[in-house]
């Protein structure tokens, strides 16, 4: 939905839950505060964006890819949605067709993903599409850029990995 609905759909609800309150019906005023709160959360967080994560981390990628296409006009998402969209879809064309991943993650980069992990991530899969063609410099200073990201250790794995690939350009 449009963000002007689902704001004008929150003030409503509020509107409703205030005169209910005023009532004195209680627990019909609660049940209409908390979907104007999820109505106001909808609107910085989309929620096709979110069922495609969900279907991502289960490994389903038809369905996730699925959703992630039936975003119509995506370029009108909030800036922070819309490096997520590329960056779903970055990681999708990673494990489906590789050479499409590259342009969605730098796309992601671009606009600015939230989380240092996702950077990492995203320039972990950038480093591991320039091993694979033959940029051993590009590589090798985005996987010095992962390193910094990667506060929490959790990619150490894959960048020793990558390092092994790197060897052997």
């Amino acid at each position: 939905m449009n963000k002007l609905i689902k704001t004008i759909l929150a003030i409503i609800l509020l509107l409703i839950s205030i005169l209910l309150f005023i009532k004195l019906h209680i627990f019909l005023g609660i049940l209409s505060i908390i979907f104007s709160i999820l109505s106001v959360v909808t609107i910085f967080k989309n929620e096709k964006i979110i069922f495609a994560f969900y279907y991502l981390k289960r490994n389903k990628l038809n369905k996730s890819l699925k959703i992630l296409e039936s975003i119509k006009n995506p370029e009108n998402l909030i800036k922070s949605q819309y490096a997520y969209y590329n960056y779903l879809f970055g990681l999708i064309f990673s494990q489906i067709q590789v050479n499409k991943s590259e342009k969605f993650f730098k796309k992601a980069l671009s606009i600015g993903l939230r989380s240092n992990t996702d950077k990492a991530v995203a320039k972990l899969n950038l480093a591991g599409l320039a091993i694979n063609r033959r940029r051993k410099r590009e590589a090798t200073i985005l996987v010095s850029e992962v390193k910094k990201l990667d506060k929490y250790k959790m990619l150490t794995e894959q960048i020793k990995l990558i390092k092994i690939q790197l060897k052997k350009i």
